[in-house]
This record gives C-alpha cells, sequence and structure tokens, in this order.
C-alpha cells in the first residue's frame, strides 16, 4: 500500500503514464481501424455490440498478458532457426498475424471489386453482413497480435506494473469511445472503406517484415496514413463541392 502511495505522489509516474498512455493510443490505431471495418460488415443492431466485445476483448487480453510478464517476456528468445535466421514466439506471432491481416485485406478488397455495383457505385461486397461468431473471431485474432506487441512497448518504458495496467485500461477506454464515431465515418464513405484496407495491407506488410527481422519506424507507417487520409479529405471535400455546384444548377 505505502508503495502504491508512493507511486500515485511520483510526478515521475505520471509522465510515465502520460506518455505509455499515448504511445498505446498509438499503437492501437491499427486496432481500432480493423475492429471499425470488421463491426461494419456485421448488421446494424449488432454493430456497437460487437465493437464493445471486441475492444473488451483487446483490454482483457492486454491485462492477462501483463500478469504474465515473465512469460511475454520470454517470447523474444529464439525458438527456431532457418536459413540462418533465428526466429522468437514473437517473431512467429508478428508473422501469422501480418499474413492474417494482408489475407483479409486482399480478400475485402477483391471482394469490393468483384461486387461493385456498376450503376450506384456502391461497394456492395463490403457492405454485406457477416455472422457475429465470425466477427469477433477475427477481431480476437488480431488483438493477440497487436496486444503482444504492446505489451512489450509498455514494458520497454516502464518497470512499473501498476503504471502499465492504468495506461492499458486508459487507452483502451479512449479507443472505445473513438470506435463508434470511426466507424461511422468509414461506412458513410466507400471511399474511406478502400483506404483504410490500404492500411491494413501496409500494416500486414509490415509485421511480416518486423517478424523476418526487418525493422520498420513505426513513425514511416504513419506517416504515410495521415498522408493518405489527408489527400482524401482534399478528395471528399473537391467531390462535395463538386456536388454542392450540380445542386445549384439543378
Amino acid at each position: 500500500m505505502d508503495s502504491l502511495i508512493a507511486l500515485l505522489t511520483d510526478p515521475a509516474a505520471w509522465l510515465a503514464l502520460l506518455t505509455l498512455v499515448v504511445m498505446e493510443v498509438v499503437l492501437g490505431i491499427d486496432n481500432l481501424v480493423f475492429v471499425a471495418l470488421v463491426s461494419n460488415k456485421l448488421p446494424e443492431e449488432m454493430r456497437k455490440k460487437g465493437r464493445a466485445i471486441g475492444l473488451g476483448l483487446a483490454l482483457g487480453l492486454r491485462l492477462v498478458l501483463l500478469s504474465t510478464l515473465v512469460v511475454i517476456v520470454g517470447l523474444t528468445k529464439p525458438v527456431l532457426t532457418l536459413y540462418g535466421h533465428a526466429f522468437s514466439w514473437r517473431d512467429l506471432i508478428l508473422l501469422a498475424g501480418g499474413l492474417f491481416l494482408v489475407w483479409k485485406a486482399t480478400s475485402e478488397i477483391h471482394q469490393s471489386v468483384e461486387h461493385r455495383d456498376e450503376a450506384t457505385g456502391d461497394d456492395d461486397g463490403l457492405r454485406r453482413p457477416i455472422g457475429f461468431v465470425s466477427a469477433i473471431v477475427q477481431i480476437l485474432i488480431l488483438d493477440l497480435v497487436f496486444s503482444i506487441d504492446s505489451i512489450l512497448t509498455a514494458v520497454g518504458m516502464t518497470d512499473q506494473l501498476p503504471i502499465m495496467a492504468a495506461a492499458v485500461i486508459i487507452a483502451v477506454l479512449l479507443m472505445l469511445v473513438a470506435s463508434g464515431p470511426l466507424a461511422a465515418f468509414i461506412h458513410k464513405n466507400p471511399t474511406i472503406v478502400m483506404l483504410a484496407l490500404g492500411f491494413l495491407l501496409m500494416i500486414g506488410m509490415a509485421l511480416i517484415a518486423e517478424g523476418g527481422g526487418f525493422h520498420v519506424p513505426k513513425g514511416y507507417i504513419y506517416a504515410a496514413m495521415a498522408f493518405s487520409a489527408f489527400v482524401e479529405g482534399l478528395n471528399m471535400l473537391a467531390r462535395r463541392r463538386r456536388r454542392g455546384v450540380r445542386n445549384a444548377h439543378d
């Protein structure tokens, strides 16, 4: 109890918490985009529940992993060597998660192209509902990958378990608040769906590279995502102005 009180009154602990929350939120963007895309394929009345359960599972996984830090840290030890390169369990999990993301994004893009309604331009393939259990399983798979990466980042920034747990809880709660507006925005803008799938494809390739021993700085990935979102924002603004001009002429 005394150690907890000392932690609460330590400015350095609060700074570490703030820094870690920011890091967890940034690292959670990938997870959030995936949850929004998958939940949007659920029937409308089940989407909010799907997002809540998906992010709740993310929180539960992170807290469980925090309680087994010794095991998590051990995941970075080599367990397999192929062609002169040593792979740890973390590498293998990142490879599997990356391959899953690439497969998921590619299949969704293919479905969108094949099932696009030429008359209306609607992406019927992306709006086709999926089963609730299927959505939760997909979210759970990616939750596991992102949770391990998140916890390993937290371990590298502080050795205080209460700070790590508090940061994880705050970050997931913030993601839960943001998931609704993000999912609604993606649902109303089909071109944003394709952009988000492109993000997932890029993230999947980055996970594969990371698992293969090639470190890709996260800053490059997020900078590319931000620039792409900025360009798409300009396109949306241009389409809105053209639509306004056409309506004025009509």
